[in-house]
């Protein structure tokens, strides 16, 4: 049987402003299982940034119960929230979040530093093999500003591998790409869910949204539809058929 790695049942989340109630998750109810790869879509203000927050531990919902990896998140307190965080996710960002004055590699061992069961010789073969695996091998030393914007978020999906984890969470990973970074990085996407790894991804953009397996598109703090996407793109075909002589456009 399918191995769930995500497990929402009902899940309510309410912000209070003065007097005012914020309803931005409504009874929201969700399963993901290892090897899937998951778009989540939906309108500014429909819930899904507020649900990839409590995915990714960094929120509680008011109401519901989240099961991260088999373990409900809540009864953790803050510091082992951090570490379970650290060794079960690996996080994604639409801005990238490198350090500026650090490279390539440093940036990707970063994650790894606090675990002490990981050697400083071990943490840097890792991290390497991190690299290479996003096809960045050559670029170890590079600092981020030596690097285009398809680069760096090379380096941040390597940074999210480091750890091993149970799941990859994206927050518009594509959003300051041009079009054909952006399928560079699906075809990255791809490849390493087609190694089993689970990606969960959030976009507004539909077309980004048709590399993944599912789609679950929300409006108004609720699901309204979760389906497996029809005519999926495939990253390493669509690339072909991109004009030869389109130049990279590094939006920043």
């Amino acid at each position: 049987m399918p191995t769930s790695i995500i497990s929402v049942k009902d899940l309510v989340k309410t912000y209070t402003m003065g007097d005012l109630e914020v309803h931005a998750l409504r009874g929201v109810s969700l399963d993901i299982n290892q090897g899937e790869y998951v778009a989540i879509m939906g309108a500014s203000g429909s819930g899904k940034s507020t649900l990839m927050n409590i995915l990714g531990c960094l929120d509680h919902q008011t109401k519901g119960v989240y099961l991260l990896d088999g373990v409900n998140v809540n009864t953790y307190n803050r510091n082992q929230l951090a570490e379970f965080r650290g060794k079960k996710i690996g996080f994604i960002f639409q801005s990238f979040n490198l350090l500026p004055r650090t490279t390539a590699l440093e940036n990707v061992e970063l994650p790894l530093l606090y675990n002490r069961a990981v050697s400083s010789k071990e943490r840097k073969e890792r991290a390497f093999s991190a690299l290479k695996a996003v096809g960045l091998g050559g670029r170890t030393e590079s600092m981020p500003n030596q690097l285009s914007g398809g680069m760096q978020q090379r380096v941040a999906i390597a940074r999210s591998l480091v750890n091993n984890p149970v799941v990859i969470m994206a927050d518009e990973p594509t959003g300051n790409l041009d079009t054909r970074t952006s399928f560079e990085i699906m075809e990255i996407f791809q490849n390493l869910n087609e190694k089993g790894i689970t990606i969960v991804m959030v976009t507004h953009e539909t077309d980004i949204a048709q590399f993944a397996l599912t789609n679950v598109v929300f409006r108004d703090g609720k699901i309204i539809a979760n389906q497996a996407v029809k005519g999926r793109k495939n990253a390493t075909e669509e690339l072909k058929n991109l004009p030869a002589n389109e130049d990279e456009i590094v939006i920043v």
